[in-house]
């Protein structure tokens, strides 16, 4: 797999699950990442501690992305401390799940302000020393749910499917200046949220996907890796599934 050595890279909502995942991947390719965190400084420390043991550089940045004023604190932090930022991955994001009729206004601002806004201000603050550098890579980690809908998410959904958007406008946008934007939509992955699932959406689940499993962080992790990388110079506005088939 390609290299991607001496590049800073942060990874919003990297302290676990698949943010943690492509944080330990990223650092094993020789990027320097800085895991960021809203509030669990000990799961970060973690992660930290996993890829230091492994020999790549790691470090926790706190800071709250679901505010312009902390998405712009995160990132002057990590400029101003570990070095110019060559990678954002916006992998932060919540779930507030129930039906419409029942979907409170907390629960639906919540999740659009975290999954959707956290991208959108990490970008805008981002946006101006990446076109000054002509150079930087950003990857979104959207949903399946965002592409295609999901009973019960219409908050999520409607979340990840403004992340597409933005992808693409912003893969226009930044083009011209170097800036390659792309986005993943993983499908169901092995985390703590779909252990919690009962047996029969499981099994519902791996029955729609022709692969006939769960997908792994990792699996995510390697394609945020690939479209960092400069094998992927030329891709740039694209979606790509990580979802075993499941939306065929």
């Amino acid at each position: 797999m390609p290299e991607l050595d001496g590049r800073v890279a942060l990874v919003t909502g990297g302290s676990r699950g698949i943010g943690a995942a492509i944080c330990t991947e990223l650092a094993s390719a020789g990027a320097e990442v800085a895991v960021n965190y809203a509030r669990d400084a000990s799961a970060a420390n973690a992660v930290c501690d996993a890829v230091r043991e492994a020999g790549g550089s790691a470090h926790a940045v706190q800071g709250d992305v679901s505010t312009a004023e902390g998405a712009a604190a995160l990132v002057g932090a990590v400029e101003g401390d570990i070095g110019p930022i060559a990678i954002l991955v916006n992998n932060a994001g919540i779930t507030r799940d129930d039906l419409i009729m029942r979907l409170s206004e907390e629960d639906w601002r919540s999740v659009i302000d975290t999954n959707l806004g956290g991208a959108f201000f990490t970008c805008r603050a981002l946006s101006r020393p990446m076109l000054k550098r002509r150079t930087g890579v950003i990857v979104n980690i959207t949903s399946i749910v965002g592409v295609h809908g999901n009973a019960g998410q219409t908050n999520y959904a409607a979340s990840k499917a403004g992340l597409i958007g933005l992808t693409k406008s912003l893969a226009k946008e930044l083009g011209g200046r170097g800036i390659r934007v792309n986005a993943i939509a993983p499908g169901y992955i092995a985390t703590e949220l779909t252990h919690a699932l009962p047996d029969q959406a499981r099994e519902a689940i791996l029955g729609g996907t022709p692969l006939g499993r769960l997908g792994e962080p990792a699996d995510v992790a390697r394609a945020v890796r690939f479209l960092c990388s400069d094998a992927a110079g030329f891709i740039t506005g694209d979606v790509l599934a990580v979802d075993g088939g499941l939306g065929i």
